[in-house]
């Protein structure tokens, strides 16, 4: 090991051991090693082993030294701890990415404020440098800037990156009406049975758009002769990425653009509210009908801020539901929240709003909410997810962890994925009562006596944020490895979890 690579090492470790408020002594203290060592270390002035590093990251909860590419990150959960405080929801990850693709509409500056600093963004980040398009983080409130060239370089895209996101299928809307032929690689993310994309192609082909998959390839090759669409776009699927797609298609096309069952969800919204600073008019929004009359051409200097993420407020309300906890979920959108809300009131959920405020944006309606110790009961009914207004499919997973504390037997319907309602069943390996009706329907019969477990992260997003948030219910020691499904979608989520009161700690095999 090289000496200035010791020296860095050695200085990221004494930031780490002061981050935590230790000394040298107590560190060494903890390591099981003298202090005159630790000293050495931070000095750059001792060898260092990759155990060492391993036990150091591991005493500091923070990863030093990724050893490979191959290297997992895993999770070490200390359960049965009651969680107190606020915290404050972060912007929203859908939001995000929607808005990246929808800023390659603008040939002059944006400026994207508050964005989640997360796995899936830098995905797609990835991807729009590989193009040519210039990004750089403004400030520590995430504010990032975003230039794009006049001529996109579409064959150097970063291929890789984009097979590893959904979100590259929402390059075909903003980039139809400025190239006349292009490739673009089949879209990754969550393992969650065959999502089709169809859907967006039959919109995008209103504007003279072809899509084909060549066979023995992994890209779609991409044909345009613009055109006005004949009449409205009905949508047969009310797909929040099939809306978006076509919103960005409709933002350059000047006539007017009709789209009826179009998703309000709150994504598409903020990508409404984005694309009217960029001059593009749009009625309907929050609704199931849209009217859209774009411009040819935009270029302008334009600022927004990414509204925050129900999601995520979700996320911590079900944390605070599980161990019993009370604790306060600031900036939480109360507008994509308030069935959600209102179904778990029924559950016996106890729990207070403050008054309504607005976000950043100056649109979305935000609360506070605070989750109050209760006694929980099984659904009247049974627990499933509709387009907006209903319960949030990505809400769901969250609404089904719940019903593990309720006294009785609850049915858990997740219709819109193949195989997401299976992921239940990994709560079984923690002592959950999970009962396999198909694979989109579970039932859960509650209150649940947890045990901890050791864990393989499902291969997607919200299954193993609910496996993660099982395992603070449960007293003792579980473990969750590869949790590389959620950094995709939370940023800082350990840390903030810790901040509650949990104790979680970061971890690689070497």
């Amino acid at each position: 090991m090289k000496e200035d690579y010791r020296e860095k090492i050695g200085k990221l470790v004494a930031e780490l051991r002061a981050s935590h408020g230790l000394t040298q002594a107590e560190l060494a203290e903890r390591l099981a090693t003298s202090q005159s060592a630790i000293n050495r270390i931070e000095r750059g002035g001792q060898n260092i082993s990759l155990e060492t590093i391993a036990r150091i990251s591991d005493v500091l909860n923070a990863e030093i030294l990724s050893v490979n590419d191959e290297s997992k990150l895993n999770l070490r959960v200390h359960g049965g701890h009651t969680l107190h405080g606020e915290i404050e929801t972060k912007t929203s990850k859908n939001a995000a990415v929607a808005l990246l693709c929808a800023s390659l509409l603008n040939k002059g500056k944006t400026i994207l404020q508050r964005v989640a600093r997360i796995e899936e963004v830098n995905r797609i980040l990835e991807v729009l440098n590989s193009i040519g398009v210039k990004t750089r983080w403004l400030n520590e409130q995430n504010d990032l800037e975003i230039i794009r060239p006049k001529v996109l370089k579409l064959d150097d895209m970063d291929i890789e990156a984009a097979k590893r996101t959904r979100t590259i299928i929402m390059f075909l809307g903003p980039l139809l009406h400025q190239y006349k032929s292009f490739r673009l690689p089949f879209s990754g993310g969550c393992n969650l049975g065959k999502r089709t994309v169809e859907p967006h192609l039959v919109g995008l082909r209103e504007f003279g758009m072809s899509v084909e998959a060549q066979d023995g390839t992994d890209y779609y090759q991409v044909d345009v002769k613009p055109r006005e669409p004949s009449g409205p776009i009905i949508l047969t699927e009310r797909g929040d990425t099939t809306t978006e797609n076509i919103l960005m298609t409709a933002a350059m096309n000047e006539g007017e653009t009709i789209i009826r069952n179009a998703s309000p969800n709150y994504m598409v919204q903020d990508v409404c509210f984005f694309l009217q600073k960029l001059g593009v008019k749009i009625d309907g929004i929050g609704t199931t009908i849209l009217r859209i009359r774009g411009v040819k051409n935009i270029n302008k200097t334009v600022e927004y801020a990414v509204s925050e993420d129900p999601i995520e407020a979700m996320s911590f309300i079900a944390a605070g539901a599980i161990t019993h906890s009370e604790i306060t979920v600031k900036r939480a959108p109360i507008e994509f929240l308030e069935l959600e809300m209102a179904t778990l009131g029924e559950m016996g959920l106890n729990y207070e709003l403050g008054p309504e405020y607005r976000s950043h944006n100056g649109e979305t309606r935000l609360v506070d909410i605070t989750i109050k110790k209760s006694q929980l009961h099984a659904a009247k009914d049974k627990l499933h997810a509709l387009p907006f207004p209903g319960i949030n499919q990505d809400n769901l997973p969250f609404m089904g962890l719940i019903a593990t504390a309720a006294e009785g037997r609850t049915l858990v319907h997740d219709w819109a994925y193949e195989n997401r309602a299976i992921y239940f069943t990994e709560l079984s390996k923690l002592n959950a009562r999970v009962e396999m009706v198909d694979p989109h329907r579970v039932y859960i019969t509650g209150p649940t006596r947890w045990k901890p477990a050791d864990v393989v992260a499902p291969p997607a997003l919200r299954p193993s944020v609910v496996v993660l948030l099982a395992m603070l219910a449960a007293p003792g020691t579980s473990v969750l490895r590869d949790v590389y499904n959620i950094n995709r979608g939370y940023e800082d989520f350990y840390q903030r979890l810790n901040s509650l009161g949990a104790k979680v700690e970061t971890w690689r095999e070497i």
